[in-house]
């Protein structure tokens, strides 16, 4: 089949008129959707528009186990009582945490505890308060305290009791968060060491001679 001289002109009209419209549409696209051109956003995104920058992926959270310090897995009332005269005693259960990156690079720690009250020889059924200390710490040096006191109830004819807590967004910031523990114990956060007071010296009358006197510290009671 042949196509004559202006037919092939005709097909020619028709080809550029399609191709002036093509470039009128993509012209009418948005300035502001464009990275660089239509054509490097189909082949780079799938689409003429550039797609919504998506969050930079934060890095995995170290998240270690938790730690239960000596002593502090099981509470004795009265402390230190014989096996006869226990009237409670309270043991830990399971413990579960949870790290989250945050945006900032530090870390979100959440720790779930679960608590059995056991009663003694010498106990009665009632509420028991289950005191618990959530700490943080860093290079043996504690970063953040939380304390709780969840409440129990240990029911007439009943011989033990059971308790859990949830603690959340405990901080662990950034500098830290590559290394840090998690400790978890029952009672109340450990106290800071206190320097010992100075014993007040005993009054020593001063010799009638002398203004002042300097004389090493006498104990009180040291003299007889």
């Amino acid at each position: 089949m042949t196509i004559g001289r202006r037919g092939m002109i005709g097909a020619l009209g028709i080809g550029r008129a399609a191709l002036c419209g093509l470039v009128l549409a993509l012209g009418a696209a948005p300035a502001g959707a464009e990275e660089g051109n239509v054509f490097s956003n189909l082949f780079k995104y799938g689409g003429t528009t550039v797609p919504p920058s998506q969050p930079k992926e934060l890095e995995a959270a170290y998240c270690p186990t938790v730690d239960v310090p000596e002593g502090g897995a099981a509470l004795t009332n009265p402390p230190g009582a014989t096996a006869a005269g226990i009237r409670s005693q309270v043991s830990l259960g399971r413990v579960a945490r949870e790290c989250t990156r945050r945006a900032d690079g530090s870390i979100s720690v959440k720790v779930g505890v679960e608590a059995r009250v056991l009663l003694g020889p010498s106990g009665a059924a009632g509420r028991f308060d289950v005191p618990f200390t959530i700490a943080i710490k860093h290079d043996d040096k504690t970063v953040t305290t939380r304390t709780r006191r969840v409440a129990v109830v240990v029911g007439p004819g009943e011989a033990q009791g059971f308790t859990s807590m949830v603690e959340d967004d405990i901080p662990v910031p950034a500098a830290m968060s590559a290394d840090y523990e998690i400790v978890v114990g029952l009672g109340g956060a450990p106290k800071a060491p206190t320097k010992p007071k100075p014993r007040r010296r005993a009054p020593v009358a001063a010799a009638p001679s002398q203004a002042t006197t300097s004389e090493a510290p006498v104990e009180a009671g040291a003299a007889q």
